[in-house]
């Protein structure tokens, strides 16, 4: 027989847009992440909807494939909670194929929830009904579409469309139900099931076609659908009506109402021709856009008239009946009662959709799954923290019962007790691992005296420096002293005690410092003659692997102290428990002693258990993810995050409940143990073998205390010799340093000595020379007035006191005055201007004050901290010819018109006497020696304050003929016209050949003569 003709409705169709853009810039803008990151994401949704504008009509392929698009979508809104995203969304009416355009993704998802529902209607009109399978599909995707249809009525308002209005789409629930309701009537007049059922279930599907075509009446806009649609319903209402009235006859007539059936029978025959005129207008050549086929318009004519025959059949058969035998009454239409009605079809939601399927699976991944919004990462935080403190709290609690057993174990000796009274007491008798590693850590190390005696060869040696430091700045006072003493006023060096404070408090705080650890010198010492025996035992145990006879030794030394019992009497030896033999009927030991083991394994294996259950606990808590919770529902969580923390934790209640049993347990099986344990304790022989146990553990623990004490000894004795090599390490470098610093300052102050020595001799014999060349000169001048002297000599005593003049009144040229017999010729430079002539002064009148000197603005030369010049002036004549001398190179005379710029060595000063470090000494000035020594060094010195080059001293007057001069530095004066370079013997001088010897004399016979050995 031909199947019933079902209605589908048609799919809406859409244009392509574009997601890739705007949701990058969303993620940039608002997520403020890399949008390149999620390009992909964003060209697999532009995908998915692409493949959604080109799925087919009736295949559950397609159907995923919108339903993927669509779970996407929903996914979109979790993490781009807004609707403009400059996203246009242009779908077209299903039914008047206008287009409509929104910005909004509810209008997007509500038109792909149309679709899917339009999709299934679909693929269940054109099932195959024939068999069971066809039915069965075409039942559930009619209900399913159903379900899709009135998902959109209840979550979107304000349709854009005539499609989506809540009118339309109510008919289309009506249609798809009534269509849903007559394929299980199908199956179950296949079925042969009784006519009550069918009757109920028939009557059902023509009220839902009746709601349908009502809705349709009493819509406002009557041409949404096409004309097909109506004339269709209205023959399945009436078809359906009059197939209720067949099946409800039958009923009736089984019950023996005849009269009633034979009006049911009548009303059905009514419906019948009511569906067979609308059947008739149906066209022949339906719409394409429309499931109904050419043949559709027959097969419904072909139903109708069938079921028609039926229902005439069956009634002139009833009236028959009824006249001859039955003689019941038929009622009026108006008085039959309406036939009952049962439902068999339901709209079905989208969970019930895929009941059974992975979800996931045909949605996919989320795309944008590493997008997740603050809030909802705020809130997943916040339930970190409270499945973190679930945990704390439950591995605290596993912690605290562990610890509870295990110290209820020790403090019973348990398991360990149990292993001594089994096995004897030769357990304990084994050396101790502890006591084996300090043998293996002494073995190989060196005695400690030969560390002893380089500590003290490092201490002799820093305090022999020390000593050295003394000593020198010593002798160095001494000699100052010395000089004071001899020199008087003129020795102006400042007493060393002033200076030297500093290093003499170092010197005094070193050495303190030392004997301070030369107390920490003898404490290891001592210690080391305390344990040195002990040290030599262990290490050689150590060495050759013979530690366990050391401590046997050790522990039978240590047995002899105590040896015997109180009545002298060596105890005997330890026994086995196990081998007792027990006649009085109790327990044997052994089995006590199994008994006590037996709790031990059980407390073991709850400990497993225990363990076990955190373990299972930890990994739930850290694999349970609520993100995607989170994500959906969002919106219902905000103010409300503590009762869903609650309902999501409450999912590892099983694991808290398993562990407080486990708890439980444990502690039934510790009173079990302890009772056992108890009566175990009481047996007689059981207590006299814990006193030997306790006497051997005694010895045992002794032992180990005084290796262990030697143990430590070594250690504190191998760092303290570490910590006192360091320590004369450091004390030798600061002592270095502090030599150092006494030498440079013995050295600078010798410097300032010598300097000073020369200074005072230089001046004494400058004194002598000068008061001899000025009696010289007065004899000169008184001959020349009595002889009458020619004009050649005039003109040369003239130059000559012009000469004098200049060298009075002018700045002192560059010259280095040196020692007597020290002087060199002098270098090649080049020459000076010319100097200023001034007016030449009588030689018989007062000579004017000196002109200013300034010291010579020669590199590397510092300004001279000579003393004072003595006289203020400078006579002219004869003391003008003295000082041309002294530019040529040899040692002034302190004069009254004496430069302090003609020495221009800087004479070294003290420091002052806070000065702690003393740098290195200068070049010293020449040597410590006398007048008539040359100083070393000094001649190359020299050549940078001689006369200059060219300069040619005029010459002495002639009479004179024996002119006195002061003692030569060894002929360094030129030969010129007169011979003034050439030395004149009178009677009160000596030539400086004649003067050398009485000046190393002196020298020899002087107490400072010592001061040649600082050099």
């Amino acid at each position: 027989m031909a199947q019933s003709p079902m209605l589908s409705c048609p799919l809406k169709q859409t244009n392509e847009i574009d997601w890739i853009k705007p949701l990058k810039d969303y993620i940039r803008q608002v997520h403020r992440k890399d949008p390149e990151q999620y390009t992909q994401a964003c060209t697999t949704l532009n995908r998915l909807r692409q493949d959604m504008r080109d799925v087919g009509k009736d295949t559950a392929i397609s159907r995923d494939v919108l339903y993927r698009y669509y779970g996407q979508l929903e996914n979109l809104d979790l993490r781009f909670p807004i609707d403009e995203n400059n996203v246009s969304f242009t779908w077209y009416d299903a039914f008047t194929h206008t287009p409509t355009s929104q910005f909004s993704r509810a209008f997007e998802k509500a038109s792909m929830i149309f679709n899917i529902a339009a999709l299934l209607s679909c693929h269940a009109a054109n099932q195959s009904r024939a068999d069971d399978t066809g039915l069965k599909t075409a039942y559930h995707s009619f209900q399913a579409s159903a379900g899709m249809f009135t998902y959109i009525n209840s979550h979107f308002d304000h349709a854009p469309s005539t499609d989506l209005n809540r009118n339309t789409i109510t008919i289309l629930v009506h249609l798809t139900l009534a269509q849903a309701q007559e394929v299980f009537l199908e199956k179950q007049v296949a079925d042969q099931r009784k006519s009550g059922l069918l009757a109920k279930l028939a009557a059902q599907a023509s009220y839902l076609y009746s709601q349908a075509i009502g809705e349709m009446q009493n819509s406002v806009d009557k041409n949404v659908f096409d004309k097909v649609w109506t004339i269709l319903i209205q023959a399945k209402t009436a078809y359906m009506g009059s197939v209720a009235s067949y099946y409800q006859a039958i009923t009736d007539s089984e019950s023996g109402s005849y009269g009633v059936a034979i009006a049911r029978l009548q009303m059905a025959d009514k419906q019948s021709a009511t569906a067979l005129s609308w059947a008739k207008s149906f066209p022949s050549s339906p719409p394409t856009n429309t499931s109904l086929t050419a043949e559709s318009g027959s097969n419904l004519l072909d139903l109708i008239k069938h079921n028609q025959a039926n229902v005439q059949a069956l009634l002139t058969t009833m009236v028959k009946d009824n006249d001859f035998i039955y003689h019941q009454p038929v009622p009026n239409e108006a008085g039959l009662s309406p036939v009952a009605r049962v439902t068999a079809a339901k709209a079905i939601s989208v969970s019930e959709l895929y009941q059974g399927q992975d979800i996931e699976q045909i949605i996919g991944p989320d795309i944008f799954d590493g997008l997740v919004p603050e809030s909802v990462t705020k809130t997943v935080s916040l339930y970190d923290e409270e499945k973190a403190k679930l945990l704390r709290v439950e591995d605290n609690k596993a912690e605290e019962v562990k610890a509870v057993m295990l110290t209820y174990l020790d403090d019973l000796k348990l398991p360990g007790i149990l292993e001594i009274w089994k096995g004897g007491l030769n357990q304990e008798m084994s050396v101790d691992q502890d006591f084996r590693r300090w043998c293996s850590e002494l073995a190989g190390h060196n005695s400690f005296q030969r560390a002893f005696s380089e500590l003290q060869d490092r201490k002799a040696e820093v305090l022999s420096q020390l000593d050295q430091c003394s000593k020198q700045l010593d002798l160095e006072e001494s000699v100052c002293e010395k000089m004071r003493s001899k020199y008087g006023a003129d020795w102006s060096q400042q007493p060393s005690s002033r200076l030297n404070t500093t290093l003499r408090g170092d010197v005094r705080s070193y050495r303190d410092t030392i004997n301070e650890a030369s107390a920490s010198d003898s404490q290891l010492s001592s210690t080391l003659r305390q344990y040195e025996s002990d040290f030599d035992e262990m290490r050689s145990a150590g060495e050759t692997d013979e530690a366990d006879v050391l401590f046997q030794r050790a522990l039978n030394k240590a047995r002899s102290k105590q040896g015997k019992s109180k009545n002298g009497v060596t105890s005997p030896p330890a026994g086995n428990l196990l081998d007792d033999v027990y006649d009085d009927g109790s327990a044997s030991v052994a089995e006590q002693i199994a008994q006590v083991g037996w709790f031990l394994k059980k407390l073991e294996s709850v400990q497993v258990e225990r363990s076990t259950c955190l373990s299972n606990l930890k990994k739930e808590v850290h694999e349970h993810d609520i993100t995607k919770e989170c994500l959906l529902n969002q919106k219902t969580i905000v103010g409300r995050e503590s009762d869903f923390f609650k309902t999501k934790l409450e999912k590892f209640e099983p694991y808290q409940k398993r562990l407080l049993q486990v708890e439980e347990i444990q502690n039934t099986l510790m009173k079990d143990l302890k009772r056992a344990y108890d009566k175990l304790r009481q047996d007689k022989r059981v207590q006299s073998e814990n006193s030997k146990y306790e006497s051997i553990m005694r010895q045992r623990n002794s032992v180990l205390a005084r290796y262990k004490k030697v143990y430590e000894a070594f250690h504190g004795l191998s760092s303290g010799i570490k910590q006192a090599r360091t320590f004369y390490k450091d004390m030798g470098e600061n002592i270095d340093s502090l030599r150092k610093n006494v030498e440079t300052f013995i050295d600078n102050r010798r410097s300032e000595g010598a300097q000073l020595l020369s200074q005072i001799e230089r001046e004494k014999g400058m004194a002598q020379n000068f008061e001899s060349f000025r009696k010289t000169s007065e004899i000169s001048n008184n001959r020349d007035k009595s002889s009458g002297v020619s004009e050649q000599e005039d003109r040369e005593r003239e130059k000559l006191r012009q000469l004098m003049e200049r060298l009075s009144t002018e700045p002192q040229s560059s010259s280095n005055l040196l020692p007597t017999g020290s002087a060199k010729p002098p270098s090649k430079v080049k020459s000076p201007p010319p100097p200023v002539q001034t007016p030449a002064y009588g030689t018989t009148g007062p000579s004017p004050k000196p002109s200013p000197r300034y010291p010579p603005t020669m590199p590397g030369v510092p300004p001279s901290h000579s003393p004072a010049p003595y006289g203020q002036y400078i006579g002219s004549g004869p003391a003008a010819y003295q000082a041309q001398h002294f530019q040529q190179g040899a040692a002034a005379p302190l004069s009254e018109g004496y430069n302090p710029m003609a020495y221009p060595y800087q004479t070294p000063v003290s420091p002052p006497p806070n000065q702690q470090f003393f740098s290195q000494p200068p070049t010293p000035y020449g040597g410590y020696s006398n007048s008539g020594t040359p100083a070393p060094g000094a001649g190359p010195q020299a050549s940078h304050y001689m006369a200059p080059q060219g300069y040619i001293p005029p010459p002495p007057p002639p009479l004179p003929k024996e002119t006195v001069y002061p003692p030569t530095a060894g002929g360094t004066y030129p030969s010129g016209p007169g011979g003034y370079a050439q030395s004149r013997q009178y009677g009160h001088h000596k030539t400086p050949s004649q003067s050398q010897p009485q000046s190393q004399s002196n020298s020899s016979a002087n107490p400072w003569a010592g001061l040649n050995a600082w050099k």
